[in-house]
């Protein structure tokens, strides 16, 4: 057998679950609504991108093994165009309200699901101060009784603006040059950034700027690009070129643990790196946006490890499902985990497939 054969077997053993589909164009956006369905949406420059909705397949609820489902079984609910390239989306709670940005970044779009159709409609935008070629806003939402959308391409032009009133209700107020990566929102007043320095934040907006903060990048870095998420078990960040830091909210200037992802290669394009805590599994998060893997690590593992440390699991399915010569694979381009099912996770790469995995622990046979 070859090793796509191989793996169809292996398949077998390594998931509870497994299904496949092919989208219309590769996405960079897997954005929850509730636990039954998510939006996708294309990042292709100089062309019209699609927006859906999907809906995940129902046999997701059934318990019993099912092997592998290459089928095209997801359900569009609801679609739109945008004009331009989506590299972020995010669903306001409580509200059928999106807000998406990316190139051009001189604003972002707000886009209305229809009740009454099956219509994804753009209904206004909010301008982006920061006018940068090459470089669009990242951005979180305040969920509140008046949402509030926090955006910034550099730490000088971050804010929130309330998203009824577009009145801006917070500004970092600092000429702080730093590229921004990531924004997490923490609380009804509260959010973390991190930078692509890797300098990490936490800040509170009910006072003037004044983040606890770590401002240098940690040791050994080599001048890579970072991304971090804010979990139960602190704030995990990853560079382009492997080295995976755990912080304790408490202290930023220290790390925990700082390992080494095995990864053949530094990132090709850092800003598809992506680091997510598992919301149903306390110690484990995943990694992805090196190759057309994305690799689940328990971080209760590493206690008093330094140097490369080995996943869990890796999920392989990009390279293998469809005949994917290794030097031809396509790259991983983002990955989320299902709010509820504990060792569910969606994945899509640049071949615009998209895979819905539920692994199984190594450790639970043996």
């Amino acid at each position: 057998m070859d090793a796509a054969e191989d793996w169809l077997v292996e398949s077998l053993r390594l998931y509870q679950d497994f299904h496949a589909f092919d989208l219309s164009g590769a996405t960079r956006v897997l954005e929850w609504i509730e636990d039954k369905g998510v939006f996708v949406a294309g990042y292709e420059s100089l062309k019209k991108n699609e927006i859906l909705h999907l809906v995940l397949p129902l046999r997701l609820s059934v318990k019993e093994n099912q092997a592998l489902f290459p089928e095209r079984d997801f359900k569009v609910c609801h679609g739109g165009f945008s004009d331009r390239s989506v590299f972020d989306l995010k669903h306001v709670p409580n509200t059928r309200l999106l807000v998406t940005s990316g190139l051009p970044g001189c604003y972002l779009q707000v886009w209305q699901v229809a009740e009454d159709s099956d219509v994804i409609k753009a209904v206004s935008t909010i301008a982006v101060h920061e006018k940068e070629a090459s470089l669009w806003p990242r951005v979180a939402i305040f969920s509140s009784v008046t949402p509030g959308v926090l955006h910034g391409v550099r730490l000088s032009g971050l804010k929130v603006v309330d998203l009824a009133s577009q009145k801006t209700t917070y500004t970092s107020g600092v000429s702080d040059s730093e590229e921004l990566s990531s924004l997490q929102v923490l609380g009804a007043d509260t959010f973390a950034f991190c930078c692509t320095s890797g300098r990490l934040g936490l800040v509170d907006t009910r006072q003037k700027w004044a983040p606890s903060e770590n401002v240098s990048p940690s040791a050994g870095s080599g001048g890579g690009r970072w991304c971090a998420e804010v979990g139960g078990r602190g704030i995990a960040s990853l560079c382009s070129d492997g080295q995976l830091c755990l912080l304790d909210l408490r202290d930023l200037c220290h790390p925990v643990s700082s390992v080494q992802c095995p990864v053949s290669t530094p990132s090709p394009d850092p800003e598809l790196l992506r680091v997510t805590w598992a919301p149903g599994l306390d110690n484990c998060l995943a990694i992805s946006g090196f190759d057309a893997t994305v690799q689940v690590h328990d971080v209760m593992c590493w206690a008093g490890t330094e140097g490369q440390v080995e996943p869990l699991f890796t999920h392989r399915g990009h390279i293998l499902l469809d005949g994917n010569a290794p030097d031809a694979a396509p790259l991983v381009t983002t990955h989320t985990w299902h709010p509820r099912k504990p060792r569910t996770l969606l994945s899509a790469a640049s071949d615009a497939s998209l895979h819905v995995w539920d692994w199984v622990d190594p450790r639970a046979s043996r």
